[in-house]
């Protein structure tokens, strides 16, 4: 038994990680501290004002444990390792797991490349980056390679110089070959600095060489050459348009704002990497509320710098964080050289963070409509169809259908829906056990008593366990039980719940002679229903769900009876040679077409049951 009273008593004085864990052991929440005795003693004084959000988490804490770090910088770093392996209910939660592009020019090589990669490693080449694209990244090279014919191989030279042929790049006039040492280290070297001063940013150049090419192409009526020049002129400028911002002093730094509003958080990332600005990201935050805007932005920080490679010289926020200082040594550590973490205050730097701000802040109320709608079409959508028949408090609805073929393979099908949206992990296929032929009523009862039943055998092995709380399909229970059809099915499902002592609302969804659905039968009364109504297009989400999820699994139990079928009758034919067969020739008509030699060639056969094969299909 843990005796938080006691166990307070035992905390260390010395940095490190607690970890709150529930009844159920889950890790529900996370922190860090420079005094673990301090910290996690403050959770259970009464005296202390907390969010309600913490006092949530407080009353559900049933225990917890704590790691001793040497530093506060380690208890930092272990923090953001162990939120991103459990992600606990109750910390602030990065949504989004994003990495970035970057650009590897391999300077240290005689004939250099630029190479696309997902990470920054401290080798000798240089990175430029991180681009928010994958698109961005590959357009950069692909134009450095085509103005200044940069290699794309990666051929080892001067060692293999001669050793193969041109790639077609050199017949397209897009390499100067140096495997085929046609033109010299020095003069490759001065094309790919060119390139290198474009990848910065300095366009002029660039401009100027390929406007000289265009007119020198055009006075030697070469015009298809002169129309390329003239693109890529043009690539150039759209670029260079995009990174107009540029007194920044030359420095790599990231811009970071945030809007809050309710439970949502957007946080806006500005890259400006050498000046200029290369692009810009942003990111969802969870379990926000009740939080601080400081304390937000802190969480997103040491999230989001746990997870990039690249580490910017400054680091500019909207909100002072309380652990500025300790997040610097932390990124200084990571960089390999000084990093500040600064609140601007005036002049073009703050009106940089105040754009960051408005673009998190349309990004919010964009997400918020969209989210909006998303529980019109969804939670709304089920709260009109229980305003219908006149419930309250339904969040799980389950639905079942029959599919079979003149009484061929019956089975059934059961779909979970909760707050609207499909919980596919919930789905649940039935074979037919106890009916012949095509009685659809029999089946379905053979389904919901089955279904029930195990709900109800899940429930008394729980004890005194919380079964609401289980993950199992079949302990929890639906709110409300929707079937494909009108009276005759809805007493199907009421007579089973009835034999099973349970009480579940039962409803049918009524369909017209056209096989429409025109209403909702409902304790021996039809509701009608508004044809144009979320809570309409979702009744028929369902019933669509239910067939597709029956019929889907009908025809996969068909396909393997008629594999059985034919194959297995064959005499010295089991499963693994007849899953070879059908992995080589894919049809049983090209089973039966195949000769002896074609058969024998199949994994798992030999000559004799090549023969036998062959000889069944020729009785």
């Amino acid at each position: 038994m843990f005796d938080i009273e006691e166990e307070l008593k035992k905390l260390p004085a010395k940095p490190g990680v607690y970890l709150m864990h529930d009844k159920r052991d889950a890790i529900i929440y996370v922190g860090k501290a420079i005094s673990l005795k301090n910290r996690v003693r403050q959770y259970f004084q009464s005296s202390r004002r907390v969010s309600p959000k913490i006092q949530q988490m407080i009353s559900h804490i049933d225990h917890f444990e704590y790691i001793i770090t040497d530093s506060e910088v380690e208890a930092l770093v272990l923090e953001n390792n162990l939120i991103k392996e459990h992600m606990p209910k109750y910390n602030t939660m990065l949504k989004d797991d994003k990495t970035y592009p970057f650009i590897r020019a391999t300077v240290y090589e005689d004939y250099p490349r630029l190479i696309y990669c997902r990470e920054q490693k401290r080798d000798k080449s240089r990175y430029f980056g991180p681009y928010t694209s994958p698109g961005i990244a590959k357009s950069a090279i692909e134009m450095a390679q085509k103005i200044y014919h940069i290699r794309t191989c990666n051929r080892v030279l001067p060692r293999d110089e001669g050793k193969m042929r041109p790639c077609l790049n050199y017949h397209i006039k897009q390499c100067e070959a140096p495997c085929q040492g046609l033109i010299s280290k020095e003069e490759y070297q001065k094309n790919f600095k060119k390139a290198i001063r474009l990848l910065e940013g300095d366009y002029k150049e660039v401009i100027q060489v390929l406007q000289e090419k265009m007119e020198r192409a055009a006075a030697n009526m070469e015009f298809e050459d002169a129309a390329g020049y003239r693109d890529m002129m043009d690539s150039v400028k759209k670029v260079e348009i995009r990174q107009k911002i540029t007194d920044f002093g030359g420095v790599d730094r990231d811009v970071i704002a945030l809007a809050l509003a309710n439970q949502e958080a957007v946080v806006q990332v500005f890259f400006v990497r050498e000046g200029k600005l290369i692009g810009r990201d942003h990111f969802h935050l969870n379990g926000v509320e009740g939080e601080e805007p400081e304390e937000v932005l802190q969480s997103f920080v040491k999230q989001f710098y746990a997870g990039t490679p690249f580490i910017p010289r400054e680091v500019m926020v909207e909100y002072e964080l309380q652990d500025a200082g300790l997040i610097e040594e932390w990124l200084a550590g990571r960089r390999g050289g000084k990093v500040r973490v600064l609140m601007p205050k005036k002049g073009q730097k703050e009106r940089l963070m105040e754009l960051a701000h408005k673009n998190a802040a349309m990004v919010l109320a964009q997400d918020s409509e969209k989210i909006r709608r998303e529980e019109e079409r969804t939670a709304g959508a089920m709260a009109q169809i229980c305003g219908w028949i006149g419930l309250t408090g339904v969040s799980r609805i389950e639905s079942y259908d029959i599919s079979n073929i003149s009484g061929f393979q019956s089975v059934g099908s059961m779909v979970v829906f909760e707050d609207g949206k499909p919980k596919k992990s919930d789905y649940r296929k039935f074979r037919i056990q106890t009916v012949q032929g095509p009685d659809d009523y029999a089946s379905m009862e053979e389904v919901l008593t089955r279904r029930f039943r195990h709900g109800l055998e899940e429930r008394s092995q729980l004890q005194e366990k919380d079964w609401e709380e289980e993950l199992g399909s079949f302990t929890r229970f639906p709110d409300l039980i929707m079937m494909d059809g009108g009276r005759g099915q809805v007493h199907i499902a009421e007579k089973v719940l009835k034999n099973l002592g349970l009480s579940i609302p039962v409803c049918g969804m009524v369909k017209d002679d056209r096989h429409r659905t025109r209403g909702l039968f409902y304790r021996e009364k039809e509701m009608p229903v508004e044809q144009q109504s979320e809570g309409f297009y979702l009744m028929t989400r369902i019933q669509d769900e239910v067939h597709r999820f029956a019929i889907e699994y009908h025809r996969s139990l068909r396909s393997k009876e008629q594999v059985k079928s034919i194959l297995d009758d064959i005499p010295g034919i089991g499963q693994k040679r007849r899953k070879a067969l059908m992995r080589r020739f894919k049809t049983i008509e090209k089973v039966r077409e195949a000769t002896v030699e074609e058969l024998a060639q199949v994994d798992t056969m030999n000559e004799k049951a090549a023969q036998s094969v062959y000889d069944f299909f020729r009785q």
